[in-house]
């Protein structure tokens, strides 16, 4: 089994509890000089919310979109707009990344916006 077929496995794994729990759920995909965020309602068939280190908003004053104050900006942008729509708690959805560096970043400045996970 390689990595990303066990990140793949985990996110399965995560999703299905998600889904029981019935809350909108903040989705992250992480790829070599990006990140994602996305707000999906609880049964996943509308995006509510999104911002990525690829929106011009967000790249303004950041290096480059692959570090942990990229992720941050992400994580602030993201909580704001979820406020926007009426969001307030969400499913913290790493997609089976581990929980450190950039995802953690962007998670703890999603909680700093607001959001509740």
């Amino acid at each position: 089994m390689n990595k990303n077929t066990a990140r793949l496995r985990r996110a399965k794994s995560t999703r299905a509890h998600i889904r029981e729990l019935g809350v909108p759920r903040l989705s992250v995909l992480r790829t070599g000089q990006h990140l994602y965020a996305q707000v999906f309602t609880s049964d996943g068939s509308k995006v509510l919310a999104s911002a990525s280190t690829v929106q011009s908003d967000v790249k303004e004053g950041l290096k480059n979109g692959k570090n942990a104050d990229a992720a941050a900006k992400v994580g602030r942008i993201i909580a704001e707009k979820a406020k926007a729509a009426g969001i307030e708690k969400v499913a913290f959805d790493r997609s089976g990344y581990r929980y450190h560096g950039r995802i953690k970043a962007l998670a703890d400045a999603a909680r700093e916006g607001g959001l509740q996970f």
